[in-house]
């Protein structure tokens, strides 16, 4: 019961948010983050019609689609991911969302088999342990992508730092529509951001994606 209730919050969070900047709610995809959940939760919520999930990590995601070989499921990476297990992950994935540095492409654009859906990480708060582009550095690499017949850049991903007040993370989120919007690019670029505890933000900034966990899962304090 509580985790259809939180679904039902969330979807309505989503309705207000969309209603509130006048978007329409196709544009929006709620991701399920299944970081630390267990599988009988995980099928709770794909018994609620949900079918876009996420891990951060290749092994753990890896792990989830052997227990959930369902072909309607889309499989989201959206952490980092190392040279060395680009082989294990990028054939098993439909998005990829955390491109963070150049060196990575060429391994990912050399062992796929068909075309693969990613983003581009920027940096946008600048914070020290945060990985991706700088807000910068994010032109040139959007550019060297374009020479990879197998990646396909769909938009830009970020984080707001944890502590972030709502003023600045609508700032950061604002800042990452903006770059979207200078980049030249043949098509719309879609935007990555927002997770449990900030996702009615990220989309009244334009969001696509929104990377849950925790709301699916756990009662609000």
């Amino acid at each position: 019961m509580m985790m259809k209730r939180n679904a039902e919050q969330i979807l309505a969070r989503i309705h207000q948010s969309c209603d509130k900047v006048s978007r329409d709610i196709q544009e929006v995809c709620p991701i399920v983050v299944t970081k630390n959940r267990t599988n009988e939760e995980i099928q709770e919520v794909y018994s609620l019609g949900f079918r876009h999930f996420a891990e951060n990590r290749v092994e753990k995601l890896l792990e989830r689609q052997e227990a959930f070989p369902q072909d309607d499921i889309v499989w989201h990476l959206i952490g980092p991911l190392q040279k060395r297990k680009v082989k294990q992950i990028v054939n098993r994935i439909q998005y990829f969302h955390a491109i963070d540095r150049l060196s990575i492409m060429e391994e990912i654009e050399k062992r796929l088999e068909s075309p693969l859906k990613c983003f581009l990480e920027v940096n946008v708060s600048g914070e020290e342990s945060k990985h991706g582009f700088t807000t910068k550095e994010v032109f040139e690499a959007f550019e060297v992508a374009k020479q990879y017949a197998n990646i396909d850049i769909i938009g830009l991903m970020t984080m707001a730092p944890f502590d972030a007040s709502e003023e600045e993370i609508r700032q950061y989120f604002h800042e990452l529509k903006e770059i979207t919007e200078n980049i030249d690019s043949e098509k719309s670029l879609q935007l990555s951001m927002g997770m449990s505890q900030d996702y009615p933000i990220a989309i009244e900034e334009g969001a696509h994606f929104i990377r849950i966990g925790t709301a699916w899962f756990e009662e609000e304090e």
